[in-house]
């Protein structure tokens, strides 16, 4: 069961996190566009390998710690909710 502060945190990460995607970017989309749980890659919001590069850097900078956008980081990307998820047990700032 998710306690409701934890809920709270986590939705604030991800518009945090939907405001980061959209500056870092230059996307079109408004963050509240983006549904938490629409793939970020391929038919969704139609990132690419590039993307996902600046977006670690981004994040990496924004969250104080290393997010690799290899191979391996798949499911960390698969949407907005999983890397929220992966930001929030992460995080250092």
């Amino acid at each position: 069961m998710i306690r409701p502060e934890s809920a709270t945190a986590h939705e604030t990460t991800e518009r945090e996190l939907a405001r980061l995607i959209v500056d870092t970017l230059n996307l079109e989309d408004r963050p509240e566009d983006i549904r938490p749980e629409a793939p970020l890659f391929g038919e969704g919001l139609g990132l690419d390998s590039i993307d996902a590069l600046e977006l670690s850097l981004a994040i990496s900078k924004a969250y104080g710690f290393e997010l690799k956008s290899d191979e391996a980081s798949r499911r960390v990307f698969a949407s907005l909710r999983s890397l929220a998820a992966h930001i929030d047990t992460h995080r250092r700032k």
